[in-house]
Formats: C-alpha cells, sequence, structure tokens
C-alpha cells in the first residue's frame, strides 16, 4: 500500500484547460480516499532545497547553548525561533525532535506588527549560521508559488474557479514553515518523533531527506510514507476538511525515526488569511451528524476567523509560552 504519486506540473506552466481538469480529478481522487499524496514536478528547485538541507544539518549539529541563541522565549508574539528536543507537545505529549519556526519576514512597521498579531514579526536566524536566512526564505518564496497553484489544482477539483482560494481566503495566507530534527530511536523506545496529530489549516507541503519515519492513517489503515527523491508529500489540514464538510478528509498522521540515522523534515503549511472568516464552501453544506474523527472534534463547530483557531492550536503545542499570544 502506497499514497498516490501526481505530476503537478500543469498547475505550475501555462497547460491547456482540459489538462488541469485531468490533473484536479486525481487530486480530488487522492484527497477523498487518503488526504495525502507525492507531488512531482512542483516547480520547487533541487538546488534551493539543498542548499536548505545544508544549512539545516549545520544548524542541528551546534552545541545546544549556541541554538538556544535563537529560543522560542525571545521570538515574543511573533511565535518564532527554536525548541529543544521534547519542547513541543503533541495531544500533551512531549515529542521527540527539536525544530525551528519560521513566518512570513514582517519588519516592526509592517501593519499586523503594529497592530501586535500574533504570529506575525521577524523570524529568528542564528549569527553561527549565516546562510540560514536565505535558504529559508528562499525556500519559502518557491513554496508560496507552488502551494498557490496546488490550491487552483483543488479548487478545480472541487467544481469551483481556479481563482476561488486565492480570490475569498488566500489573498494574504497565514505562511508558516519548520525545520524539524528526529533522533533515531531504538526500535523498543515507544515514544514518537510526532504523535498521531492532524494539521491546522489547508495545505501542507512536505519535504524530508532521505531517511524514512512518516507513517499516514488511510482508510485501509497505518500505512508508510518513504520519502520519493524530488517530490513533496501534500496533505491537507482540518481547515480545508471543515470548509468541504468532511468530502476532503486531514487524515491523521505520526513519525518514529528508529533508522539509526537523524531524520530532517521540512513542513510548509499555507493555510488560510489570519482574519479569514472560515465557512463551507459554496455547496458544501455541514452533516447532520458529525463523521467520526481520531480526536473526536466536531470541526462544523467552529465559527470565526482563521487566526482564532490557530492561535488556540499553537497555544496547547507550547502552553509555557501562551501568555505571550
Amino acid at each position: 500500500m502506497s499514497l498516490p504519486v501526481i505530476d503537478v506540473s500543469a498547475l505550475m506552466t501555462g497547460a491547456t484547460n482540459a489538462a488541469k481538469q485531468g490533473l484536479a480529478r486525481h487530486i480530488a481522487d487522492a484527497l477523498r480516499e487518503d488526504g495525502f499524496f507525492y507531488a512531482v514536478g512542483h516547480g520547487v528547485e533541487p538546488s534551493t532545497f539543498g542548499q536548505l538541507d545544508s544549512a539545516a544539518r549545520t544548524f542541528f549539529a551546534l552545541p545546544e547553548e549556541l541554538k538556544l541563541d535563537i529560543a522560542m522565549a525571545k521570538g515574543g508574539r511573533a511565535w518564532r525561533g527554536y525548541f529543544p528536543l521534547g519542547g513541543e507537545l503533541t495531544s500533551g505529549q512531549p515529542d521527540q525532535k527539536e525544530g525551528i519556526y519560521f513566518g512570513a519576514e514582517l519588519s516592526n512597521d509592517h501593519p499586523s506588527v503594529r497592530a501586535q498579531l500574533p504570529l506575525h514579526g521577524a523570524n529568528l536566524f542564528p549569527d553561527s549560521v549565516p546562510t540560514l536566512r536565505d535558504a529559508v526564505l528562499h525556500y519559502m518564496e518557491q513554496a508560496t508559488t507552488t502551494a498557490h497553484a496546488l490550491m487552483q489544482g483543488i479548487a478545480l477539483s472541487l467544481d469551483l474557479p481556479a481563482d476561488h482560494f486565492r480570490r475569498t481566503l488566500t489573498t494574504d495566507p497565514t505562511c508558516l514553515f519548520r525545520i524539524f530534527h528526529y533522533p533515531s530511536t531504538s526500535v523498543d523506545d515507544t515514544r514518537w518523533g510526532v504523535g498521531e496529530h492532524t494539521d491546522y489549516g489547508l495545505l501542507t507541503l512536505l519535504a524530508t531527506d532521505e531517511v524514512p519515519g512518516l507513517e499516514v492513517k488511510t482508510p485501509r489503515g497505518w500505512i508508510e510514507a518513504p520519502p520519493i527523491e524530488g517530490a513533496l508529500i501534500c496533505n491537507i489540514g482540518d481547515m480545508l476538511d471543515r470548509l468541504t464538510a468532511g468530502r476532503y478528509r486531514s487524515n491523521p498522521h505520526r513519525v518514529r525515526n528508529i533508522s539509526g540515522r537523524g531524520r530532517l523534515s521540512f513542513p510548509f503549511f499555507f493555510d488560510p488569511s489570519f482574519d479569514a472568516r472560515i465557512a463551507p464552501l459554496p455547496g458544501f453544506a455541514p452533516p447532520l451528524k458529525p463523521p467520526a474523527r481520531w480526536d473526536s472534534q466536531d470541526l462544523s463547530a467552529f465559527r470565526g476567523i482563521y487566526g482564532d483557531w490557530l492561535v488556540g492550536k499553537v497555544s496547547k503545542v507550547f502552553p509555557q509560552l501562551s501568555t505571550a499570544l
């Protein structure tokens, strides 16, 4: 059993409408069934990922005290920076990973920063790895372009105009980026690198190194999702599940690294605008009986703007920092 592999290059180029419609059908099949697929032809350049991977390895090889120069506690309301092993919680349990949080790079005079919106501001970059800044910002720029294009394909797969999401929900998308390092654990260790969870927003683009570890819960049970060279692993989040009234499901996933080597992953989260009001898409009324979820949550019960949803979720991941928000 494996996740489908979809060539999305038609969305990145001036392909015919027929080609895009054919691609949309493949996306619809993947998202109805698994909520995940591998994307090839996605437009993120191999050299861009290579520079990011190299800078990340340099950072995580640093002594702990140097990594803590950009500790998340120094990021304030922007919620950026480094957390050590066990510093992030999933469902209340410490993850067996360390990582760095990034977002859109905003200056102090940006209107959202002046308004003191949570999760908006400047990133923290280490002086000890000067290449990391350009590598992260360049990767985020390319990933944002790819995500906008993939959302066109998702719109078409839902019989909506290709620009529907960009006009209504992602005019000013919330773009968050993480770099995670999962140390290898023993086969007998029952702790997870990251436990069972779903993502919060619309769309996640995941790049990884060559080390496996990701598992996805599908209607066929838990399956492994090993890396495919040059491919991004794409999955939808809770808000697209909410918007489609469950037609597209945000399926759970988890990570355990028992490879004997460290594992790097690079999830890019492409989410609605912070002030976007969340409501079902045209023609997608909430079901009378919400479908059962792994966490017993009723997504259709959420009313409000995306920023409120996101802040509530993030505050549970780092409760010790929640007062900054």
